[in-house]
């Protein structure tokens, strides 16, 4: 997989990604035009959930769904889906191959770099094409109109919360930020949008809000928590897409019903111990509040937290709400995120190896992970949680 990474790992100081490169690989790799109807989903959180719930809207439709995202869950597999399936590690390893040929009739990088999330963002266009896919549905890695996403211009675009982040390479202000990811819609897309601040609301305008209960669905096809308006915005979302069928009641019902969210309010068990861990991709006040919350409703007390957040994170957030409680931090080994924001004495400081199922059971029985969306899947690979399927298709019920 080290073509998806290349680039990036040789990138200079200062260096940042280039668009315009991307976008003569998506020439060369013949995906400039998907030739089907493409839904963006931007935002600073929130953005995998609300893919996750427009692609089951549309698988449950009937239709054939390629969905990708970053960071993947647990792996680069997770990226790429069909119908709510992670791709196999052969058709990973293919897309590889076709990625790296088309790079090969580029010219050399100069002064930028073929980013990652935006190389597996053409793979999972080149893969819907291959597998006949009727919609894709894109998460935007960071940004808008600066991430590789905004090569396919979409019929509709979903916009999550979207609060301060990335301050001076997005933006220096919430306006600033949410005017950078409009920049990914284009003059015929439709835009939909979960419930804004007022500096962001005034940016994005006269778009469609998408408050509580605006999917109409019954709660039970819904997901608790924060993740409820997401869910619900790429519900609302999906139906906005021109020519998609509304699915049956049955069909929308055991689809819905069948979705899971790893890392977002889940909760697992710790091989080999009595440690019992709750996991939530929280990056500010609000959803650690939200996860804490969670977690002593259904155990009462918490043992321990284990914390990641980086510096462009809302870190002080996470310290009121976590006042008193043990936490150990976690650092990433990623040269773009910092984690040099003071930390109560308190807390223990470890690296990302030090995230093992032995060091999570010591901390307890009762465990809080909450983090960036890189941490999360860690976690989630150290415990071993299946992320092969997000949600059931009508067809994957069939006997074969």
């Amino acid at each position: 997989m080290d073509v998806f990474y290349r680039e990036w790992r040789r990138r200079g100081p200062g260096e940042t990604r280039d668009i315009g490169r991307a976008r003569a690989l998506a020439a060369a790799l013949g995906v400039l035009d998907p030739g089907v109807p493409v839904l963006t989903v931007v935002g600073s959180k929130g953005k995998g959930t609300t893919a996750t719930y427009a692609s089951a809207f549309l698988a449950a439709a009937g239709l054939r769904v390629c969905t990708v995202t970053s960071p993947g869950l647990r792996n680069d597999r997770d990226r790429i889906r069909v119908d709510g399936r992670a791709v196999s590690e052969e058709e990973l390893a293919c897309l590889a191959d076709v990625v790296e040929a088309g790079i090969d009739v580029l010219p050399a990088p100069s002064g930028g770099y073929l980013s990652p999330s935006g190389l597996f963002t053409l793979a999972g266009v080149v893969h819907a094409g291959r597998v006949g896919a009727d919609v894709i549905v894109l998460e935007a890695g960071m940004g808008g109109r600066s991430d590789e996403v905004s090569i396919f211009p979409p019929a509709v675009a979903a916009i999550t919360p979207i609060f301060l982040e990335h301050a001076g390479v997005l933006g220096g202000t919430p306006a600033q930020i949410a005017e950078e990811k409009l920049g990914v819609a284009g003059p015929k897309t439709v835009v939909v949008s979960a419930p804004q601040t007022a500096e962001v609301g005034a940016v994005l305008g006269g778009v469609e809000r998408v408050g509580e209960g605006g999917s109409g669905l019954p709660c039970r096809l819904l997901p608790v928590g924060l993740a409820r308006g997401g869910a619900e915005l790429g519900v609302v979302a999906a139906r906005r897409l021109p020519g998609v069928p509304q699915p049956t009641e049955g069909a929308l019902a055991d689809v819905l019903a069948s979705v899971v969210l790893p890392g977002r309010l889940s909760w697992h068990h710790v091989p080999g111990s009595a440690t019992r861990l709750l996991v939530d991709a929280a990056v500010d006040r609000t959803g650690v509040a939200a996860a804490l919350t969670a977690a002593r409703n259904a155990w009462g007390a918490i043992d321990h937290a284990v914390v990641c957040l980086p510096d462009h994170k809302d870190v002080d957030g996470a310290i009121a709400e976590l006042a008193g409680s043990p936490v150990t931090f976690v650092r990433l080994p990623y040269r773009r995120l910092r984690f040099e924001h003071p930390l109560p004495t308190s807390w223990d400081v470890v690296d990302a190896d030090a995230v093992t199922p032995a060091s999570l059971a010591a901390l307890g029985h009762h465990v809080v992970a909450l983090g960036t969306g890189y941490f999360t899947g860690l976690v989630l690979d150290a415990v071993d949680a299946d992320t092969e399927r997000l949600f059931v298709t009508p067809a994957s019920r069939r006997p074969s």
